[in-house]
């Protein structure tokens, strides 16, 4: 009996080691494709529960460490992701926002409700002069989103003013006496937002007649004339890309759309956050990829009407949507994140840099407190959250090259009848040389290995990150702010080949080295 023990224990080794199933990666560095535009890792801050006050506004004489009212803790981490772009204030909050109520002393200011997040008092701490503190601390471009909802053209014209005026207006002389004599750098400037909604309920065809409207009247210097967006569709609906890239074309630099991922896909009932059987891991990263056809559907559209591609298509609002946390506000749209939103903020990575001709901005909603946030605070302390992790991984993307990637002998991760592929690849020439190469695996059981070859590029080894963990829902507390976070990665090849083996549930970020 004891001669076989050694051999049933060897079994039962060989037993408890998962099969790695094997892709091929192919990555031709020798063909150079769009530039991934830095502000696809554009971010959005709405005034929404803990999204702003508190989460990042604190008030100058708040005992938390600030600059000028916003906290350093989270202006720091946010550095860190070398946030390119900030999307304020709203949102549907954006077509009740009354811009002047946000200049001057700020005890001064009036106080409104608001009607949109929770019904609560709104006190206008956050006006455009702290806003723009805000990007300017990060050194990030504004993008700023007007009120079409309730405003007027002489209203939202006057702001444009305000904000971007190098002469001696009024305005002009107002900034400068609240604080700013040299004009503000607004990169983008949105007419509304979700008009087809809480923007208004309209149709395309009366909105593209708004647009044309207001922005005959949103006057800049030429030199600091923000781009123009007009507000778009959403899910599965593309006649707002056609109508406006139509009807409006003689201004827009972009047409806007927003995609959020619901687990169950019923607005009634979306899904836990944390807790979720693997079923709804595997809804989540089917609806997610759906984002591919939205914007395929919504590019096919714009190359019919704009084939000279002047025209962006900015998904300026996406991400996951989940049941609100038991005993917070739901109008707080507070949820906790975890390891599968990382992978699903991954995937779209992945989907935008396909797409990097026309997709040209996106804002993930939202920064902090809010849907799938980059970082949760409660009162002084901060914690960052797997998407943020997963955001820093893809850094070097930001203003890359894009490389073609093919996928040969690609799993599949199926269940109840219905698959999805099981290894999602994306590569990119970046600043500084290097190739990078970006993979997920959505499968949360199984690894898989994956060989890579460099096309044009001696691929000796590769050296980068790994996001992963054993829980499917595993997320970082304020009692273990450490419990999922990146580690380091390496791979060399062996017998003329480089394989990388990807762990299930994960995101990789690797550079290629010679």
């Amino acid at each position: 009996m004891t001669l076989f023990k050694p051999t049933i224990l060897a079994l039962s080794v060989l037993a408890a080691i998962p099969a790695f199933a094997q892709v091929r990666l192919s990555v031709d560095a020798g063909k150079p494709g769009a530039v991934i535009n830095k502000d696809v890792y554009g971010q959005f801050a709405e005034h929404l529960g803990t999204g702003i006050y508190e989460g990042m506004w604190v008030g100058p004489d708040s005992r938390i460490p600030n600059t000028r009212g916003w906290r350093k803790d989270v202006v720091g981490a946010l550095k860190e992701l070398h946030v390119p772009l900030v999307r304020w204030p709203g949102g549907c909050f954006a077509d009740e926002y009354h811009w002047k109520d946000g200049i001057g002393p700020r005890a001064k200011r009036p106080v409104k409700v608001n009607t949109n997040w929770g019904g609560v008092p709104e006190s206008n701490a956050v006006g455009t002069h702290e806003f723009f503190d805000l990007v300017e601390m990060l050194g990030a471009d504004a993008y700023v989103n007007g009120n079409l909802g309730t405003g007027s053209p002489q209203e939202m014209a006057e702001w444009v003013e305000y904000m971007t005026s190098t002469g001696k207006s009024s305005l002009a002389q107002e900034r400068a006496k609240n604080g700013h004599p040299q004009p503000f750098k607004v990169a983008y400037f949105a007419v509304g937002n979700e008009a087809w909604g809480c923007g208004g309920n309209m149709k395309p065809e009366y909105y593209a007649s708004l647009y044309n409207h207001y922005t005959t009247f949103l006057k800049a210097p030429k030199e600091v004339r923000p781009k123009m967006i007009a507000s778009g569709g959403n899910d599965n609906d593309t006649s707002w890309t056609d109508v406006l890239s139509k009807q409006t074309a003689r201004d827009t630099d972009g047409i806007s759309f927003h995609y959020y991922t619901l687990p169950t896909g019923q607005w009634e009932k979306k899904g836990a956050a944390v807790g979720f059987p693997e079923s709804e891991w595997f809804s989540t990263v089917a609806g997610t990829l759906k984002m591919d056809e939205h914007i395929r559907k919504n590019v096919a559209v714009l190359d019919k009407n704009d084939p000279q591609k002047k025209i962006g298509f900015y998904v300026d609002e996406w991400g996951t949507w989940y049941d609100v946390e038991a005993g917070t506000n739901p109008g707080f749209l507070f949820q906790r994140n975890t390891l599968r939103d990382a992978v699903v903020a991954a995937l779209n990575f992945n989907i935008f840099h396909a797409h990097a001709d026309r997709v040209r901005m996106t804002n993930i909603a939202q920064m902090v407190n809010v849907l799938q946030a980059m970082i949760i605070t409660e009162k002084d302390k901060m914690l960052l959250t797997p998407t943020y992790h997963a955001y820093k991984m893809y850094v070097p993307f930001q203003d890359a090259t894009s490389l073609p990637v093919t996928l040969a002998g690609n799993t599949t991760y199926s269940m109840d009848g219905r698959g999805v592929p099981g290894i999602s690849a994306s590569a990119a020439r970046a600043r500084d040389g290097k190739v990078y190469v970006a993979l997920v695996n959505t499968n949360p059981r199984d690894a898989t290995d994956v060989t890579l070859d460099v096309a044009g590029q001696a691929a000796a080894s590769v050296r980068g990150q790994v996001l992963t963990a054993d829980a499917m829902d595993a997320h970082n507390t304020f009692q273990n702010p450490q419990a999922i976070k990146p580690a380091p990665f390496s791979a060399a090849a062996a017998g003329g080949k480089l394989t990388i083996k990807v762990p299930a549930k994960a995101v990789m970020v690797v550079a290629v080295e010679g």
